[in-house]
């Protein structure tokens, strides 16, 4: 291979992309407003949920226990009930999502120390959202029946063996405050770096046959490895200063904390970013075709990327021929190493599967991109 007629496509590239300012736009500007948008928009918190409330005991009893709703961050009194028309008629608009039916004796129950009955009624259109409201509510209850043994305990000065004999203490590692936040925006680098390469490499071979230059660049003494190498390596160092800029945002912007070694990331980033972008070069070869190159790149890499690499939805909850199909999917595997550099800060010692694995996706699409051209005009 010839270092100088390598860097020569590539200074052409370079020129090329310096003059065409969409395709300049699309390599930066692109990646940036896609991670504000979905690490704004795309959040699996639910906070706020509005509830309302129909309060038939109106006692002090049933106040404390709305309280302990409205002074909880899941929820948000948004409103009171006199029937079940009103419920209704909130959840049907979409004014709330949680319902709360205190009965008329609620009050005398609790008094009497005997089981007090309490309706949750909770739009399960979104059967997601559904169940963590119903988690969330359990939750209160569970802390408002507490507080009213221990006072019933002390009142009637029972000893402490009394109290309940199993006494659970929960803690989260690596995602304290359970912020879907803090795992989605690595995973959402890797789906963007992933589609933003093959889109942007997609375009160069394809654009050279449509535009009649390729048939110069076949006449001269360039091989087909130095041509690919050197299309490589404007979009290779691009795309890490696209990466680059997504880690700072992720770090000053969205706040999520990275833990592991920012060179290991950049490192793994490189591997990947160099597979994506062969995989979009690899179209272009194919295809011939700017807009199909195109099309083909956004579906190749997006829905599988998005999809199936365990970013949105968990892989062992898939069907088991779709679990296999997810192992020939490259962010899966650089999703994980996101995570665990990101949230668990751990390295190679524990990621070198997934680091070997990426590797060799990136070699094996680099080899077939280097098989696929020919210099041939037919």
């Amino acid at each position: 291979m010839n270092l100088r007629r390598t860097w020569a496509v590539g200074r052409k590239e370079f020129i090329h992309i310096l003059r065409d300012k969409r395709s300049l736009g699309m390599a930066i500007a692109i990646p940036m407003l896609m991670l504000a948008i979905f690490g704004y928009a795309l959040t699996l918190d639910v906070d706020r949920v509005p509830l309302m409330v129909w309060d038939q005991s109106r006692s002090p009893a049933s106040r404390e226990l709305i309280s302990a709703f409205a002074g909880s961050r899941y929820f948000a009194l948004c409103g009171s009930a006199n029937n079940y028309r009103d419920i209704e008629r909130a959840i049907d608009t979409g004014q709330a999502l949680m319902a709360l039916v205190i009965p008329v004796d609620f009050a005398q129950a609790v008094a009497a120390g005997r089981p007090a009955s309490v309706q949750a009624i909770v739009d399960g259109s979104d059967a997601n959202t559904a169940a963590i409201a119903m988690g969330y509510a359990s939750v209160v209850t569970l802390s408002y029946s507490q507080a009213i043994s221990l006072r019933e305990i002390r009142r009637r000065g029972r000893t402490a063996a009394a109290a309940p004999p199993l006494d659970l203490r929960a803690r989260v590692w690596f995602n304290e405050e359970l912020e879907s936040r803090n795992y989605i925006i690595p995973g959402l680098i890797a789906v963007i770096m992933m589609v933003i390469a093959a889109l942007l490499t997609s375009l160069t071979v394809a654009r050279e046959w449509e535009r009649g230059t390729m048939e110069q660049l076949i006449s001269t003494p360039l091989r087909g490895s130095e041509l690919i190498l050197g299309k490589l390596i404007p979009y290779f160092i691009i795309g890490l200063v696209d990466v680059a800029i997504a880690v700072l945002m992720g770090e000053f912007l969205f706040g999520v904390p990275l833990r592991g070694s920012a060179a290991l990331l950049f490192g793994m980033a490189a591997i990947f970013l160099a597979g994506a972008l062969a995989l979009g070069l690899l179209i272009s070869i194919l295809t011939r075709s700017q807009l199909l190159a195109n099309q083909l790149a956004l579906v190749l890499t997006f829905l599988p990327a998005f999809l199936l690499s365990g970013f949105m939805f968990a892989i062992p909850n898939m069907p088991l021929p779709i679990q296999l199909f997810t192992y020939l999917i490259p962010a899966r595997y650089f999703i994980a190493m996101l995570k665990g550099i990101y949230l668990k800060g751990i390295g190679l010692e524990v990621l070198a599967l997934e680091a070997i694995l990426l590797t060799i996706f990136g070699a094996v699409v680099i080899a077939l991109a280097n098989m696929t051209f020919k210099k041939k005009v037919a």
